[in-house]
């Protein structure tokens, strides 16, 4: 067997907890199988529902002492919809970690700024809990973060976590609110232009719709932030995960393989284009 025909077969692994985030969102805990490295902040796995087919997922968390990996997933396809009926106990295929991650050395001694929209929260998680974990290493940690309603939230259980955590900020708005809602309502673009940054001492990590992203980084940009300052992680159409299909191609790239986290610079003539 081929080593690039082995890198496609998933091996077995099992889920040891679910944890429901909202009415579609939920978070699978499953047991790193044995010889497989741990992930860094921004890297995908690729789940495989047998009889079904895999999918990628971004890393959620990462727990170093057990080597239990998370991964927070919208039911919005035929695979994804039939993780609803897996369950504690259960096996799944794994395959990962693949892809590069979020810039963490080069964020050392400067400002993080993290923004999100709706089921962008969960790759950007990892990075908050680097910060956490080795506070002293970074500058301020500022997290923006917008969803429809504020049932579509993700982790809202822990806000008062990441507030806790020193020189840290959360804003959050979404464009419906409740009765019970009183924060900020409207896009996340609108904290950008409200939150107190400095373009020169800042790295910004964005993850959302490609929509919300690229209003991001207009405003971004409309605060002097350079193109070597943003990072976005772009996680469309990947299929195989190690760039042999070809179908989350961009330009002359793979999202799979050279991302699915991006420099600006290095993806702006194709980020601006429309299912390129």
């Amino acid at each position: 067997m081929s080593k690039s025909v082995a890198t496609l077969i998933p091996k077995p692994t099992t889920i040891v907890r679910v944890r429901t985030e909202t009415s579609n969102v939920r978070t699978y805990y499953v047991k790193l199988p044995k010889d497989v490295e741990l992930p860094k902040p921004g890297q995908f796995n690729m789940l495989y529902v047998h009889g079904v087919g895999e999918v990628p997922i971004s890393v959620s968390d990462v727990d170093h002492r057990t080597g239990v990996v998370a991964h927070t997933t919208k039911f919005t396809g035929s695979v994804t919809g039939t993780f609803t009926y897996l369950k504690e106990g259960d096996l799944i295929g794994f395959r990962g970690p693949y892809g590069k991650g979020w810039p963490m050395d080069s964020s050392v001694g400067k400002d993080v700024v993290l923004i999100a929209g709706g089921i962008g929260l969960p790759p950007l998680r990892p990075v908050v809990r680097e910060v956490a974990k080795d506070r002293a290493r970074y500058g301020r940690l500022i997290i923006i973060y917008g969803a429809r309603t504020p049932k579509d939230l993700i982790y809202s259980y822990e806000y008062g976590d990441y507030e806790a955590i020193p020189n840290t900020e959360l804003h959050l708005t979404v464009d419906n609110p409740d009765e019970g809602w009183r924060g900020n309502v409207g896009v996340v673009t609108d904290l950008i232009r409200q939150a107190d940054v400095d373009p020169e001492d800042s790295i910004a990590m964005i993850c959302g719709p490609e929509i919300m992203m690229r209003y991001a980084v207009k405003e971004l940009l409309k605060r002097g932030f350079k193109a070597n300052r943003v990072f976005l992680s772009l996680e469309r159409r990947m299929k195989c995960g190690v760039g042999l299909c070809g179908h989350c191609q961009v330009g002359p790239y793979f999202v799979c393989k050279h991302g699915p986290v991006f420099p600006l610079w290095f993806i702006s003539k194709y980020f601006w284009v429309d299912q390129i």
